[in-house]
């Protein structure tokens, strides 16, 4: 059963991104869209939408920067060590698990340093790098993308953010476990 659950997840992840853009493509010529020059003028508006995000984006990499320098950081992991064991997670993971969620290159830079010091093929290494792409960057896109378009009050964008950023914490954990314990 493992096996099997070995080879589908594998296979999955090889088809997904090409099935994605075939569908899209599909879809588009099917709705007799210009695909191309949609795509065009998407990229426009996505280069104007950077030049107004560019405020929010330097607020939030330096509050991040003050998060990680004041060690807060370094207090949160020894305060939830205790949890992490019991869930099978290396605590070493766990910084990974907090910056997630406000910075992506905070926590790309966090994944380098444990790869780093534990090994890309490591499990530590790869339960890291599966947590990058299991979640999102919360409250960087609440930050930015909202402060852009002037939404002043988030309501349940923070909380189902921080749910599915748990849940693809918890499912990154999960996944490797089964895929990469020895």
């Amino acid at each position: 059963m493992l096996e099997f659950l070995r080879t589908a997840i594998n296979l999955i992840s090889i088809i997904a991104i090409p099935a994605m853009i075939l569908i899209i493509l599909g879809w588009g010529f099917f709705k007799k869209v210009k695909v191309y020059e949609v795509f065009v003028e998407g990229a426009k508006e996505g280069f104007d939408t950077a030049v107004r995000i560019i405020p929010y984006l330097v607020a939030m990499l330096f509050a991040i920067g003050v998060f990680r320098a004041s060690g807060a950081m370094d207090v949160l992991t020894s305060i939830l060590s205790p949890v992490t064991n019991l869930i099978g997670m290396p605590p070493e993971a766990l910084p990974m698990a907090f910056m997630r969620p406000l910075s992506g290159s905070g926590s790309l830079g966090l994944m380098t340093e444990i790869m780093k010091a534990h090994g890309p093929d490591s499990f530590t290494g790869v339960l890291v790098s599966t947590m990058y792409g299991s979640s999102e960057t919360t409250f960087y896109v609440l930050a930015v993308y909202f402060g852009a378009v002037q939404i002043k009050n988030a309501r349940h964008a923070v909380p189902a953010g921080l749910i599915a950023d748990l849940f693809g914490m918890l499912g990154a954990l999960f996944v490797c476990r089964i895929l990469f314990s020895q």
